[in-house]
């Protein structure tokens, strides 16, 4: 018998509004009604960034951003890592700069996760995509600040980095950019359509025009559908547009490194932005007792995991968070992920 147990807080209750295109009723007109005042606020933000009266900074590194429309896991991670490795292996020097969501260090001040050869911080510190990206990334630097400007300029003058690649900076128009790729999910698309806080939107149709490459992501076994996708936002969008596929690869336990056999029992244990496109990848491979999801960036304690018994099936971002526990039967899905790189990077 599959079970779910979720331990979600208000903002991922709304987050799951966000992409109920059926949702109705007073909260969500309350929601609306502030959605009016931040899309007036993000709108003027954008003028006067698009009018010169904010100023861009342009710092001595090419400089690419991965960001998204919406909130809510999208899948940069990866693509962020796929671009890392691509520049490493051309023997360029690299950093990537994170806001460091989730992780116990201020972003309000500099942090250096990484410095491509040395970890200075574990998950718990740095947050599970930063410590992820560092521990998967040899020979490339990872920081995270909320100001990006300060940690390029680091990056730049302290550790050589001459490619800058931001994980999830669209929004973050104080840092110039060379290449702006955006990402957008094949099957949840832009949601109800609507701004924040009423639906997922970060910024209004003003936004599409800073788009350089656009990247459909599909975590389905819809392949035709997902091209079409692309092909149709990228005629939308009036730029090229790539699909990323990805694929369930192996299970493998976290500890050992030895993969579980098909056909297993297992609790699915996730704190990711969007858990339903991680369960239907074990579904097919596995019997599913229980589904435990957390909301995005949880921070594990003992407590969370004593009670479940048997073998758990985790995402790799939730993994190097729950490492730290004795415990010999926690397992990892490992996603393989095909995208055009070059294709991606060429101007």
């Amino acid at each position: 018998m599959e079970l779910g147990h979720s331990i979600l807080n208000l903002k991922t209750q709304i987050t799951k509004l966000h992409y109920d295109k059926n949702a109705e009723g007073f909260w969500l007109d309350l929601l609306e009604f502030f959605s009016l005042l931040y899309g007036l606020v993000t709108k003027i933000r954008n003028k006067m960034y698009d009018k010169g009266i904010l100023k861009t900074v342009k710092v001595s590194a090419d400089v690419i951003s991965v960001g998204n429309f919406t909130t809510g896991g999208v899948g940069k991670t990866p693509i962020v890592m796929a671009l890392a490795k691509y520049f490493v292996e051309k023997n360029e020097k690299v950093a990537i700069i994170s806001r460091g969501y989730g992780g116990k260090l201020s972003n309000k001040k500099l942090n250096v996760i990484s410095d491509g050869i040395n970890l200075f911080y574990n998950a718990d510190m740095a947050g599970d995509e930063a410590y992820m990206l560092a521990v998967n990334l040899n020979m490339c630097a990872v920081l995270t600040c909320k100001d990006r400007v300060k940690a390029a300029k680091y990056a730049i003058q302290k550790l050589g980095a001459r490619k800058i690649i931001l994980d999830d900076a669209f929004q973050y128009r104080r840092i110039h950019r060379d290449l702006n790729i955006v990402l957008v999910d094949s099957e949840m698309g832009f949601g109800n359509e609507k701004l924040l806080p009423a639906g997922p939107l970060r910024e209004g149709t003003e936004a599409f025009s800073r788009v350089d490459k656009l990247v459909v992501v599909n975590k389905s076994p819809d392949n035709v559908r997902a091209e079409k996708v692309a092909k149709i936002m990228g005629k939308k969008f009036k730029c090229e547009s790539y699909v990323c596929y990805t694929f369930p690869d192996y299970v493998y336990n976290i500890k050992t490194g030895d993969n579980l056999v098909a056909g297993e029992a297992v609790t699915a244990l996730c704190a990711i932005g969007q858990p339903s496109q991680f369960y239907r990848f074990l579904e097919s491979n596995y019997e599913i007792l229980n589904k435990v999801t957390f909301d995005d960036h949880h921070r594990y304690v003992k407590s969370d995991i004593e009670n479940i018994k048997g073998n758990i099936i985790t995402t790799e971002k939730d993994a190097v968070k729950l490492a730290k526990f004795d415990r010999d039967n926690i397992f990892a899905l490992k996603l393989k992920n095909i995208i055009d790189v070059e294709g991606l990077l060429k101007k």
